[in-house]
């Protein structure tokens, strides 16, 4: 589907930083681009059109409405209210209380479209679930746990002394705090491996913190996520992803193998350590959906 509709909500850094990956990658055949601020979707939308003829893209960038939505294969959430976070633990759940309001304006908005979603805005499980219940939309992908993945897979390599190619190995659960390594079922050249699990925590948790201190915000590793995960849901690739997707009753990351743009879940087989661990996510992740406001109306994005 080289000639798909994707649609960006959101023009912030993250969202610019997506459109400017897609149409470098020439992915969409045409790009949509939308936020609740005019003029800023208008100036992206420049912005990207010079880039996309810098570049020999063939994508074509338009700005848009919400309501433009609707004709999209596939959109892309990724905007984000103003708030300051001041969260010292669980730091991406900060801006669940800000977010959802505007998340759920969105998804009243875009029922009963039928194209694929993916939920970038923090905290994602939670976000992607809220999007996911109140639009009735049946592909609705969070991304969040496919960057842990990614991680886990460079530490992986620099640890073994080999290409991330050849490691494989998923992080699921929470993006956060209560991420899980699948260390049981990690391997590197197909061969199992003793993984230096608390020192490859401790990186997991210093690398968004040294992003952050000093850029601001994690961008370019999301728009990655969001690129690879295009691809496979638009039916161009195949492969697995890990995806924020139903869990019990929540939301939080699977590896999903994608097959002609179809998902299935492709759990690997877990230690009871693992799956306790994976369980005590999901309990976390209930817990605070519960404290989310369930009806305020914001205009979004």
């Amino acid at each position: 589907m080289t000639g798909a509709l994707v649609g960006i909500v959101g023009t912030g850094a993250v969202g610019q930083t997506l459109a400017a990956g897609l149409v470098a990658a020439a992915l969409p055949g045409r790009l949509l681009v939308v936020s609740r601020q005019p003029d800023q979707v208008r100036a992206l939308a420049a912005d990207l059109q010079d880039l996309a003829h810098a570049a020999r893209s063939r994508t074509v960038v338009e700005p848009g409405e919400v309501a433009d939505l609707h004709g999209c294969d596939a959109v892309v959430i990724a905007l984000r209210t103003d708030f300051t976070n001041t969260a010292e633990h669980d730091i991406r759940r900060g801006g669940a209380s800000a977010n959802a309001p505007a998340l759920g304006t969105l998804a009243r908005q875009l029922r009963g479209f039928g194209g694929t979603v993916l939920v970038v805005t923090n905290p994602v499980d939670l976000m992607t679930r809220r999007f996911a219940e109140v639009s009735g939309c049946a592909r609705v992908f969070g991304i969040g746990s496919n960057l842990d993945s990614t991680r886990y897979r460079l530490l992986m390599a620099r640890y073994a002394r080999v290409l991330p190619e050849q490691v494989r190995g998923h992080v699921i659960g929470e993006h956060g705090d209560r991420a899980v390594i699948c260390a049981s079922s990690t391997t590197v050249n197909g061969v199992p491996v003793h993984v230096p699990i608390r020192a490859v925590v401790d990186e997991l948790q210093q690398r968004p913190a040294l992003i952050r201190t000093g850029i601001g915000r994690t961008r370019c590793g999301p728009a990655g996520a969001v690129l690879s995960t295009l691809r496979k849901s638009l039916g161009l690739a195949d492969g697995i992803e890990e995806l924020s997707v139903p869990y019990q009753d929540v939301r939080l990351g699977i590896p999903m193998r994608f097959t002609g743009g179809r998902a299935l879940a492709c759990l690997p087989n877990l230690t009871g350590h693992e799956r306790r661990r994976l369980d005590a996510a999901a309990t976390s992740l209930r817990a605070a959906y519960t404290r989310i406001p369930a009806h305020t109306e914001r205009i979004a994005p």
